[in-house]
C-alpha cells in the first residue's frame, strides 16, 4: 500500500499536476487532478465550492452528496491513477486510502460536420467526429431503442484507448459479437490511435489486400448496418467506425443508392461495378492485345493504333507502366498536399504530363485515353480502402498480360477469385451470396430492389430476427416505387 505522500510522487514531476489540501470540521482531504485535462468550471463550481459549503459532512456523506453524475469510491491505486489520467478529480481521505473519483474531464473537439470521404448529395450530412461520446450520441439519436447494446473495452498498454462494440441484441447473431469481443480483448499493442489499427489486427486474414471490414464515417450507414445484423466498432479519437461482417458487394454499394428511385439506383450500381472491372482490366488488355493478339484488331481500327504508336520506342508494357506510375504519383501528390493546392497539382500535372508524354513519344494518344479512363473509373468505388485495392490490383494483371497475354489475364483472374473464395469476414464467407449461393440473398446485390422487396434481412447474416416488416400487410397498399 502506498503511503499518502508517496502515492502522488510519480505525478509531481508533471507541471500540470495540482495537489490541494482541504479541511473541514471533522476531516482532512487531499484533492488531486491534472489541470490540462480537467474542466475548471466543474472543479470550482461543483466540487470545491460544494466541499467548502458543506464542511460538516463526513467522508462517506460527502461522497453521497456531491452533485456529480459520474463518481465512484475506490482505494485501488491503479484504478485511481487510471481515472486521474482521463480527467477525473481525486478527493482522498487524509487518514486512509479511500478516494472519491469525480468525472470533471474536458470535452473538447471539433463539432459534427459533413462527411469528407463518403460525400453524398442526398441524405444525412452528419459524420462521426473524434469524440466517442458524441459518436454514440449520434447513433443513439438515430436508433432510440432499448435493444441497442454498447460494450466498452480498454485497449492499448500505453494509450488506454476506449473501444466500443455496438450491436442489436434482438437482431445480431451472438457469434459475431463474441468474435469481436474476443479478438479485441486479445489485442497486445501499446498504442491504439485509430480504428484502422484495430481493423488490421482483428481481420480474418491480415495479409490480404482486400478489406474484410467496412470503414465508414456516416452515422446513417452505421445505423443501417446495425439494423441488418452487423456489428459496429468505434474507438475514442477516431472519426471512423468499422462494420462487420461484410461481403465483397458491400464495397461497391453506396448508401446513397437507397435515397434514389430503385431503377436509377440499380443502374448507377451496375455502372459502378462495370467501371471497377474496366479499371482493373483495361490496361492489361491493351498490353495483351498489342503484344500477343494484334491479329485480333479490326482492320478499320488498326491504322489508328499504328499511327498512335509509330514513334513510341518502348514495348506496350513499359509504356503502360510509365503512364500508370505517373497517374499514381499525381494521385499521391494531390492527396498529400493541402486541398486547394492538391486539386491544382492534379489538374495541371495531368494535362502537362499527358501532353508532354505524347509529344515526346513516350506514350500513345490511345493509351493516354485508356489510362485516364481507368483512373476515373477507379474513383467510382464508394469505399476508400477498396479503391486502394483496385489501384494496386491493376499491376499484377498488367504483368501477367505481358507474360502470357489474354491467358495471363485469365490466370490472374483465377488467382484473385480463388483468394476471394478463401476469405472470410468474422467467419462469414466473403463472396456470399454468390458463393456459397444464397438465392434469397441476391435480392440486394447488383440490383437495388424496391423497399417492398426488402421485408427480410439477408439470410447470410443468420440474424435472430430475419423479418424486417410484415410484407402481407404492406401488400394491402402498394409502395410508390412499384
Amino acid at each position: 500500500m502506498f503511503t499518502i505522500p508517496k502515492m502522488w510522487e510519480e505525478f509531481r514531476e508533471s507541471s500540470d499536476f495540482v495537489y490541494l489540501r482541504q479541511s473541514n470540521k471533522n476531516e482532512q482531504y487531499l484533492i488531486c487532478f491534472l489541470k490540462s485535462i480537467t474542466d475548471t468550471n466543474t472543479l470550482n463550481e461543483q466540487i470545491l465550492e460544494f466541499i467548502s459549503a458543506n464542511n460538516g459532512l463526513h467522508f462517506n456523506e460527502l461522497f453521497e452528496e456531491l452533485p456529480i453524475a459520474e463518481k465512484e469510491l475506490s482505494s485501488d491505486w491503479d484504478a485511481i491513477r487510471n481515472k486521474l489520467l482521463v480527467g477525473y478529480v481525486a478527493v482522498q481521505h487524509a487518514a486512509s486510502a479511500q478516494t472519491i473519483l469525480l468525472n470533471a474531464s474536458i470535452s473538447k473537439g471539433r463539432t459534427v460536420s459533413k462527411p469528407e470521404i463518403e460525400f453524398n448529395v442526398e441524405g444525412s450530412k452528419e459524420a462521426l467526429v473524434e469524440s466517442l461520446d458524441v459518436n454514440l450520441n449520434l447513433i443513439r439519436k438515430r436508433l432510440p431503442v432499448a435493444s441497442l447494446r454498447i460494450k466498452e473495452l480498454q485497449v492499448g498498454d500505453l494509450s488506454k484507448s476506449r473501444v466500443v462494440i455496438c450491436y442489436m441484441e434482438d437482431i445480431t447473431n451472438e457469434q459475431y459479437v463474441q468474435t469481436c469481443l474476443q479478438r479485441i480483448g486479445d489485442i497486445q499493442f501499446d498504442t491504439i490511435s485509430d480504428i484502422t489499427i484495430i481493423q488490421q489486427i482483428i481481420e480474418d486474414n491480415s495479409n490480404s489486400i482486400f478489406p474484410q471490414m467496412l470503414g465508414t464515417e456516416r452515422t446513417d450507414r452505421i445505423v443501417w448496418g446495425l439494423t441488418l445484423g452487423q456489428v459496429c466498432i468505434l474507438v475514442d479519437g477516431s472519426p471512423n467506425a468499422i462494420l462487420g461482417p461484410v461481403t465483397l458487394e458491400h464495397f461497391f454499394t453506396s448508401y446513397e443508392d437507397y435515397f434514389l428511385p430503385w431503377i436509377i439506383g440499380s443502374i448507377i450500381r451496375m455502372i459502378r461495378i462495370t467501371s471497377v472491372l474496366f479499371s482493373i482490366l483495361a490496361s492489361a488488355v491493351y498490353v495483351a492485345v498489342l503484344t500477343y493478339h494484334g491479329h485480333g484488331i479490326s482492320n478499320s481500327f488498326l491504322p489508328t493504333i499504328i499511327a498512335s504508336r509509330i514513334n513510341v520506342p518502348f514495348p506496350p508494357v513499359v509504356e503502360v507502366l510509365i503512364m500508370e506510375l505517373a497517374i499514381e504519383l499525381l494521385r499521391e501528390a494531390g492527396a498529400r498536399l493541402p486541398s486547394k493546392i492538391g486539386q491544382t497539382i492534379g489538374i495541371v500535372g495531368g494535362i502537362v504530363l499527358g501532353t508532354a508524354a505524347v509529344q515526346a513519344a513516350l506514350t500513345s494518344n490511345f493509351l493516354l485515353i485508356i489510362v485516364a479512363l481507368s483512373a476515373m473509373a477507379s474513383f467510382t468505388t464508394p469505399v476508400f480502402r477498396m479503391s486502394n485495392t483496385i489501384r494496386i490490383l491493376r499491376f499484377p494483371f498488367i504483368l501477367f498480360a505481358q507474360m502470357w497475354g489474354l491467358l495471363g489475364i485469365f490466370l490472374c483472374s483465377v488467382i484473385v477469385v480463388t483468394h476471394l473464395l478463401r476469405l472470410t469476414s468474422l467467419g462469414m464467407p466473403y463472396l456470399v451470396p454468390f458463393y456459397p449461393l444464397r438465392l434469397k440473398g441476391l435480392t440486394d446485390t447488383v440490383i437495388r430492389p424496391p423497399y417492398s422487396k426488402l421485408h427480410h434481412r439477408p439470410g447470410f447474416y443468420r440474424t435472430k430476427n430475419p423479418v424486417r416488416y410484415d410484407n402481407r400487410k404492406s401488400n394491402l397498399k402498394k409502395d410508390i416505387d412499384e
